[in-house]
Order: C-alpha cells, then sequence, then structure tokens
C-alpha cells in the first residue's frame, strides 16, 4: 500500500472490491462495524456527540489516528440531536430526550399507521406520509394533519388543495419544518466534509446511502412488529399492496441517496425477516421478493447493495443464491458462518461475525480466537470481509484492537 491518501484509498477500495467481486484480495478487508464506539473511544459522551460536531469531529480523528479500517465508519451513525429537538420525534430516545447523557440513542416503537390507514397508503403513499405518519411521528409538525395533499390541484383543484396552507397549525408546523431542514443541512455538510477529509487521509466511508426492506419499512415505524406479524395473517393482501407500493419508494431512496454522496456503497438494514421472527413460507412471500426486488434495482443502478441482517438468518441464506454473482456483501449476525461459506462461496460476499458480547465482556485471546476461526473457515478464496457480529458502542478498546490487530497479520492471502 502506498503512503499517499489517494494510495491508500485506492488500495483499500481495490481490497474492498476484490472481496465482494469474488477474488482474491491481497488481505482481508477490514469492515468493523462501528456506532458509538468511536465516540467513547475519543473521550466524548453520547449527548456530546449528537449535538456538538466539532467534538465529535476530534473523537472521530483520534479513532481513525489508531484504528485503520478499508471502509470507515463516519459519524452518519451519531445522529444529530438538535433538528430531532426541533421537530419533535417521537419514536426516538436519545441524550437530553429522554436518556442519560452517555447513553446510546434508542427507538421506540409504536403504531403510527392504524389497520384503516391501509387503503390511504396503497393508494397515495406521499398523501399519507405527509398527512398522517409525519403529524403522528412528529409532535411540532402536527398541523400537517389539516393538509388534503395536492393531487387534485389541476385546474380549479387548487382552490382546495392550497386553502389549508392558511390554517395556523399548519403555518407553524411549516416554519418547524424550516428549522429541521436547516438544522439537518448543517449535519450533512459537516458529514460531507468529514467523508473529504477521510478520503484525503486514505479512508473510503462506508455508505453512500442507506435502505430498508420494504417489509421492515412497513413495520418499524409504520404499523409496528407486533401489528404486522398480525397482518400476515389477518390481512395478508393489504400487505402484499403494501410492499409492493414500497418497494420502488425504496429503491429511489437508495439511488437518489448515492447520487447525493457520489458513493456507490448502499447499506440495508434487515429487521424482521429473520429466523425467529417468521417462518420460511411467509419470508419467501412477505419479506424476500421485495427485498429481491430492491437489491436488484440497485445493481441495475450500478451501486452496490451491503445487505446487513441483524438477527439469525441460517434459513434466510439460500435466497441469497438468486441474485447475481459478485455484486453485493452479505452481513450476517448471528449465523453458521461456515455453512454459509459452504453455499453462497462463488456467488456471494459475506462479513461478521465476531460476537458482540466477547468484544464488549470479553479479552483480546477470545476475540483472536474468534478471528482465527474466521479466518480458517470462512475467508479461504476470497469473498469474506471480517466485520463484528454487530455495531460496536461502548466495547473494550483493546478488543476492537484485537479484531485489527489478527486481521493484518494473520488475513493475508
Amino acid at each position: 500500500m502506498g503512503n499517499t491518501g489517494e494510495e491508500r484509498y485506492n488500495a483499500k477500495m481495490k481490497r474492498v472490491y476484490d472481496a465482494i467481486e469474488l477474488r482474491v484480495p491481497d488481505r482481508i478487508p477490514l469492515v468493523v462495524g462501528c456506532e458509538g464506539f468511536a465516540a467513547h473511544y475519543g473521550g466524548i459522551t453520547m449527548k456530546e456527540a449528537m449535538y456538538e460536531y466539532d467534538k465529535t469531529e476530534k473523537a472521530y480523528d483520534k479513532f481513525f489516528e489508531d484504528f485503520d479500517p478499508d471502509l470507515a465508519f463516519d459519524p452518519v451513525l451519531m445522529y444529530p440531536a438538535t433538528p430531532l429537538d426541533t421537530l419533535g420525534l417521537n419514536w426516538f430516545r436519545w441524550p437530553g430526550n429522554g436518556l442519560g447523557d452517555n447513553t446510546i440513542y434508542q427507538f421506540i416503537e409504536g403504531e403510527y399507521m392504524t389497520v384503516e390507514d391501509y387503503d390511504a397508503l396503497i393508494y397515495d403513499p406521499t398523501c399519507f406520509f405527509l398527512t398522517r405518519w409525519i403529524p403522528r411521528c412528529f409532535k411540532n409538525l402536527s398541523g400537517l394533519s389539516n393538509l388534503y395533499g395536492l393531487r387534485d390541484s389541476s385546474w380549479l383543484g387548487f382552490f382546495n388543495a392550497f386553502y389549508p396552507f392558511s390554517i395556523p397549525e399548519v403555518k407553524e408546523s411549516l416554519k418547524n419544518l424550516m428549522k429541521g431542514a436547516d438544522e439537518l443541512a448543517q449535519w450533512f455538510a459537516f458529514l460531507t466534509r468529514y467523508s473529504e477529509k477521510l478520503k484525503c487521509k486514505g479512508f473510503p466511508t462506508f455508505w453512500g446511502a442507506f435502505a430498508f426492506a420494504p417489509f421492515d419499512i412497513l413495520g418499524d415505524t409504520l404499523r409496528g412488529t407486533e401489528n404486522l406479524l398480525f397482518d400476515l395473517k389477518d390481512r395478508p393482501e393489504k400487505v402484499l399492496a403494501a410492499v409492493e407500493k414500497l418497494t420502488p419508494i425504496a429503491i429511489e431512496s437508495g439511488i437518489r441517496g448515492a447520487q447525493a454522496t457520489g458513493r456507490k456503497f448502499v447499506w440495508i438494514w434487515l429487521h424482521k425477516g429473520t429466523d425467529d421472527f417468521m417462518s420460511q413460507e411467509d419470508y419467501m412471500t412477505f419479506y424476500w421478493p421485495p427485498l429481491k426486488k430492491l437489491i436488484n434495482g440497485l445493481i441495475d443502478a450500478g451501486l452496490t447493495p451491503m445487505v446487513y441482517g441483524e438477527g439469525k438468518m441460517d434459513k434466510r441464506v439460500e435466497s441469497y443464491l438468486e441474485l447475481p454473482k459478485g455484486k453485493i456483501c452479505l452481513h450476517l449476525e448471528y449465523a453458521d458462518m461456515k455453512r454459509a461459506k459452504e453455499i453462497l462461496k462463488g456467488h456471494v460476499c459475506i462479513s461478521g461475525n465476531v460476537p458482540s458480547d466477547v468484544i464488549h465482556y470479553g479479552t483480546p485471546d477470545e476475540v483472536k480466537k474468534h478471528c482465527k476461526y474466521l479466518i480458517d473457515n470462512v475467508a479461504p478464496g476470497g469473498g469474506y470481509m471480517m466485520d463484528a457480529a454487530a455495531l460496536i458502542d461502548d466495547a473494550k478498546p483493546e478488543n476492537v484492537k484485537a479484531i485489527f490487530d489478527y486481521t493484518m497479520e494473520y488475513g493475508k492471502y
């Protein structure tokens, strides 16, 4: 690897794409997913990381001085708390809003789409999100529930469509929305600048965009897990119609995000398609078909899906044989990695899965033992990237270092 930032950047990108495209790289790529770890390591609280971007930058600088990943987890997962305060997000808790100063943010699931809303979502998703979902999810945007939507604005329809914007509650919500948007713009500017800083140092940023499986979009912040699992039995036709309507939206989101950043990695976070949540029959009916369309849609756009499986996925591995060869990376949190490699070898690159409990509470020797197993049983022949099982928060620094040091030394081909 060369000494200049450009040479280091190109070498890391080649190493990562050699693995994804099923060639044998010079070394196993290190793509160790970090959530709050860099902030902890840099000596700041979660509250500081989410509110004070200058402190966040210094903390991440320290992390990248001491660790050398092939894809860099920048501060994007330290979500910006200021616009969350302004907008009044209901399904999230963060330091200063329901949590202590050094506690990682938490998702609070709820029912923000009722059974009666299915038809509205399926008929006009934009109107549904604008006039129902957003007012329910953001307390300071609740006035948008007075809007009708704009689909009937042609000819003299704009009389009725535009009138609600005169309502005081709508005006107040729009003011809050514009203020929150300005605050988000400041955060995006910080991320853009920091990504360029990483690139100059030779680190490719791990993400270009984020996307979610259509079924997870419906389940995470719309219906809620329990309600949606009941819907599979009580109203399966509505679920199928809803995920079909959400699929092109998910594809568009990934493509537009990647166009905005100029980076090709699109991370798809999987939540509810695990072995524990649904039967294989339901998975192949409701979850996999729209997810497959999403992945293929991103591939067709020239992007690289990084599919991040959270939870147990042993029964789901075979479905990925339906995808084009050498186009994605599949992360597995809980899975028999040796078996997964035997099934997907020569077809799909996989990453994972040094156990989170060992990284957080074990010893460096225990971490190295797991790394050795993955190097010996999953890495041969290429198509593998070293990673933790799940995103790392307040782990022991010596254990995180052990992943890097052991892979650097013994992960060479």
